[in-house]
């Protein structure tokens, strides 16, 4: 949880700097700390001064008007001794005049390799020529931390769909280009490529009104548009709009319309809005293998590419679809996503404030009162013993007491996931009864990162001064940090039987600048350097937008409360007054970096690059430092705990949910939103920031429904509850301090949480078969309109509907005080269909890329289905597991054409390598449903329902594998064009999916 960002804190302009030994000079001692009765643990402790999280006052580059263009002033490179290699070609780059030093020391001499892949993919890479031990981290992202592609047969340069020139003049510059369309894909052409220790600035045109969508993790719209600093550097601080956050995937799609002329040639079209033409599109995908920070550019006529170390390593995808791209990017860069446990894709239950074993079990109770599924109940913080990793309270989460209540969930097949944090508790050498052997393990196994002098390296986060398990140093150096994380959840799990793990602050967060706990151990454990949600000063009284509206009174006290609070936090400030005007900025180092302060300042929401989280040269185990690496701690914690819960739960999918993200982390683990508000604004954000992960190969995405930060209301948790029932990870989640929003605590939105939920229920199995298909072959789960519709450029910019796989459309009600909702319905041009999922007739009357207003009253959220697709259901119930042992249905959606087909997946639900699995192809044509399974799992529930939609006449007779059905079975209804069968589970004693093929025939 990120409250740092979303909580009132003191204001500062005072900083601290810190030096190159890692520890802050003039670090504040004890003499400055002071003395609180609220606190992370049980007694009275030492405050951290909130001066100790303030860096250098840098203005980021973009910002600052005394910043030099490296366009302006430094000379680009000169291609020589070309050569063709058995893929592509490689040649020498050398500097192409003086050295212009401008945020770093030019590289003189670098290297160029071009590689052809595959026929649609190729790799581009400038590093220096010259790399030896002491510097290789400095520009390479070694494969043991993130692998290269498997080698593979390339394709001859001449059967490539893509081709790639260059030219030396007035400098290098390479220029991708695609065959077909013969469009430039990617050119640095233009502008010279800049190359030092410490800056990389390289870029292309692009066409205007460009379309681009990715470069994640941030809060946005889904298409980026052409005005945005992007910032990949993981941060501790809330959901920030257009800011870094935690995750970094240096991924973009560009996607470009295109009109076709009498002789075949294609034209780019940069306002495509004329619904009478026939437009074609064209979409390919752009990485850069570069774990470093990074800026992206984005300005209205180009792209600028800024990172501040690494190399230019970039793969280009052809597509020429957007599900042609990501299939490639994730099988060819980051690995498919991983196959989820069945019993992940029900509802969540969490909250930072449940304070004992006895309020969880009330709250599974109430579910249980009230009919509300409920599937696991997860614990923040609260269940630690002050707040440190792999140690419950004893008093409030004991083991014996959590023994009794994990051993009714389980018998009740729900679930249970606590979160572990990143940090590691540092125990007090001058208290003898704070022994903490988890750190004593660490200590023993070299877990931890260190300073520069081999000490070890302490930050503060929740439990006090805290250290770091160093994953860069076990992976690069064979250090013990992996080894030791395995160990402490094995012996853990053995005292809590958890079911999955929730990894937060894996930025990696530090509420200090610098190792600042080194000499002030002696007051751990301390609370952290500003006030917790629901502390005297920080109580929680922010609404949603419209609040004021619907709850008057409350809001008018609400709104002079945190008016008085604010005003309180102001005067008690120790900030002087008028603001800060002068900035701190570095030159360049002749011969070394300065890591610190890097001379380009990018645009961290910190600002200072050491400013809650670790400092740059924190050092890993075998002389790494921290500089190199901060961007990939998410992604190594997650590698970590997935091999850690391959030991706990042995032959079993891990399940982790995890906060700091990298590219191919979805191989491991799911992800969540962070900490959002709970703010209208903050439920559309959602779906963007979901199908930007699709796009990352992380479909297990949610976010915290109702919100995180500030309160909720009935009104917006109706409406979250609802939309969040269509996304693949769904949980409810809010922060310390705020009133409860546990979906049974309004009557209005326990009845729209049941409504969504047991659609939801009802398509487990459609869901459960789209991580199948996902984990097989790289396709998307949540999905936007355009990816489905390619050639509707209307849908560019579509991000308030989405679909979920390819036959189910959502369009929720996104905005306060509304009954209806606006929605377009895709591909009416090629003839699709689209049906009301509740009364299941088809859409009629719309036009192609109409807008049209669709009711949804308070408690409904529009649910369509798509012609053309075969969507396999089962009866609902309380738990997945209840809900598996359910009669099976069929809702058969025929296109205009009168064909549907659908794909079910079967298997236990849990292991890592099934003994056994069955696919189920369903083909409908002719008047015949065809059913063909394949494989040897063993499913024993009855089909009880079949009902096709889009029928135009009523049949004569309905067949069951060549045995006509008495009517009593079947019945038509002319309005609506739909045969129903129902009643037939007597027909299956063994189950509906056997080892036979078998048909549906109506006539």
């Amino acid at each position: 949880m990120a409250v740092f960002a979303s909580i009132l804190l003191f204001l500062f302009t005072a900083f601290l700097p810190y030096g190159t030994s890692g520890h802050p000079s003039g670090l504040a001692g004890p003499g400055v700390s002071t003395e609180t009765t609220t606190t992370t643990s049980h007694g009275p402790v030492f405050t951290v001064p909130p001066t100790v999280d303030i860096g250098m006052n840098v203005l980021p580059n973009v910002q600052d008007p005394q910043a030099v263009n490296p366009q302006h002033v430094c000379p680009g490179y000169t291609a020589s001794h070309v050569r063709h290699t058995k893929a592509g070609f490689a040649a020498d780059l050398t500097l192409a005049g003086p050295a212009c030093n401008v945020y770093g020391n030019d590289i003189e001499d670098l290297a160029l390799l071009v590689r052809f892949e595959t026929d649609d993919q190729i790799h581009i890479q400038i590093q220096p020529r010259y790399i030896g031990k002491e510097n290789e981290t400095w520009f390479i992202l070694p494969d043991a931390l993130f692998p290269e592609p498997t080698e593979r047969r390339p394709p001859h340069e001449s059967n490539s769909h893509i081709v790639v020139s260059w030219e030396n003049e007035p400098s290098f510059s390479f220029t991708v280009r695609r065959q077909e369309t013969d469009d430039i894909l990617f050119t640095t052409k233009g502008s010279v490529i800049v190359y030092e220790d410490q800056f990389i600035e390289f870029g292309s045109a692009l066409p205007k009104n460009y379309n681009l969508y990715g470069l994640g993790e941030v809060i946005h719209g889904f298409r980026l548009g052409n005005n945005l600093t992007r910032t990949l550097f993981a941060a501790d601080v809330g959901d920030v709009i257009d800011s870094n956050i935690y995750g970094n995937h240096p991924v973009y799609l560009d996607t470009r319309y295109f009109i076709s002329g009498e002789s075949g040639e294609l034209t780019y079209i940069p306002e495509p809005t004329d619904k009478n033409a026939q437009y074609v599109s064209y979409t390919h995908g752009v990485f850069l293998r570069n774990a470093h920070a990074q800026e992206i550019l984005l300005q209205p006529s180009n792209i600028t590419w800024r990172a501040l170390g690494g190399s230019i390593d970039l793969h280009f995808y052809n597509g020429p679809t957007a599900k042609d791209v990501m299939k490639s990017y994730q099988f060819s860069e980051i690995g498919l996503p991983a196959m989820q446990q069945y019993w992940t894709l029900g509802y969540h239950q969490c909250r930072w404030g449940y304070d004992n074993w006895t309020a969880l079990q009330d709250v599974v109770d109430n579910f249980a009162k009230f009919d509300i599924p409920l599937e696991t109940i997860w614990t923040d913080i609260d269940y630690m013993k002050e707040y440190r990793d792999f140690e419950n309270d004893p008093v409030r989460f004991g083991y014996d007491k959590g023994a009794e209540f994990l051993s009714k969930l389980h018998a009740n097949k729900q679930h249970y996931v606590p979160i572990v944090d990143s940090a590691i508790y540092a125990p007090n050498p001058g208290d003898s009864g704070d022994e903490y052997q988890p750190f004593t393990r660490g200590v023993d196994a070299d877990a931890f990162v260190l300073n520069p002098d081999g000490s070890i390296y302490y930050g503060a986060v929740w439990p006090g001064y805290t250290v770091f398990p160093d994953w860069i140093g076990a992976v690069l150096n064979g250090s013990g940090a992996i080894d030791w994380w395995i160990s402490e959840m094995l012996m853990w799990s053995k005292k809590v039987a958890f079911d999955g793990i929730w990894i937060d602050m894996s930025e990696v967060a530090s509420f200090c600048v610098g190792s600042c706990g080194s000499s002030n151990l002696t007051f751990n454990p301390v609370h952290p350097p500003f006030e917790l949600p629901g502390e005297p000063g920080n109580l929680v009284l922010d609404y949603p937008e419209g609040f004021n509206i619907t709850n008057a009174t409350e809001a008018a006290s609400a709104s002079s409360s945190l008016q008085s609070q604010v005003h309180a936090s102001t005067a008690t400030s120790t900030s002087p007054a008028g603001p800060t005007t002068s900035y701190f900025r570095t030159s360049p180092t002749p011969g070394s970096r300065n890591i610190n302060w890097p001379p380009y300042a990018i645009n961290n929401y910190h600002g200072d690059i050491a400013v809650h989280a670790l400092s740059p040269n924190a050092t890993h185990h075998g002389g790494a430092v921290e500089y190199d690496f901060h961007n990939i701690f998410g992604h190594q914690i997650l590698n970590a705990t997935y091999q850690a819960l391959l030991e706990v739960f042995e032959g079993k999918r891990p399940f982790i949910i995890g906060r700091s993200t990298f590219a191919g982390s979805g191989k491991w683990a799911g992800h969540w939103g962070g900490d959002n508000m709970s703010l209208w604004a903050y439920m559309f954000f959602s779906i963007p920031q979901a199908l930007s992960f699709s796009i990352f190969g992380i479909p297990m995405f949610g976010v915290d429904t109702c919100g995180f930060s500030g309160n909720s209301d009935a009104e917006l948790c109706s409406r979250w509850m609802q939309l969040s029932a269509f996304f693949p990870f769904y949980r409810n989640h809010n922060t310390l301090g705020a009133i409860s929003q546990e979906p049974y605590v309004w009557g209005s939105v326990i009845t729209a949480s049941k409504t969504a939920m047991h659609i939801r229920y009802q398509l487990l199995p459609y869901m459960y078969t789209l991580f199948a298909q996902a984990n097989r072959d790289g396709t998307t789960v949540m999905r936007a309109l355009a990816w489905e519709f390619p050639n509707e450029p209307w849908l560019a910019n579509a991000d308030r509907q989405f679909l979920l796989g390819g036959a189910i459309m959502v369009t929720p009600c996104l905005v306060q005080g509304a009954t209806t909702v606006d929605g377009v319905f895709p591909g009416l041009g090629d003839g699709t269909l689209w049906y009301d999922w509740y009364d299941l007739t088809a859409v009629t009357g719309v036009q192609l890329g109409q807008n049209i207003t669709i009711d949804a009253p308070l408690g409904h959220i529009p649910v369509y289905l798509r012609g053309g697709n075969v969507v396999p259901l089962q009866e609902p119930a309380m738990t997945t597991a209840a809900s598996r042992s359910n009669p099976w249905g069929l809702l058969v959606v025929l296109d205009k054409a009168g064909y549907a087909f659908g794909d079910l997946y079967l298997d236990d639900g849990e292991s890592l390598k099934p003994n056994a699995t069955k696919w189920i192809r369903f083909s409908a044509k002719d008047g015949s449903l065809m059913i063909t399974p394949n494989g040897q799992y063993v499913d024993t529930s009855p089909l009880q329902n079949v009902t096709v939609l889009g029928l135009p006449h009523a049949p004569s007779k309905v067949s069951l594998d060549g045995e006509d059905l008495d009517s009593s079975y079947w019945t038509y209804s002319e309005d609506k064009s739909l045969l129903a069968l129902e009643k037939l589970g007597s027909r299956f004693p063994n189950g509906a999916w056997g080892d036979e093929t078998w048909n549906i025939t109506w006539s």
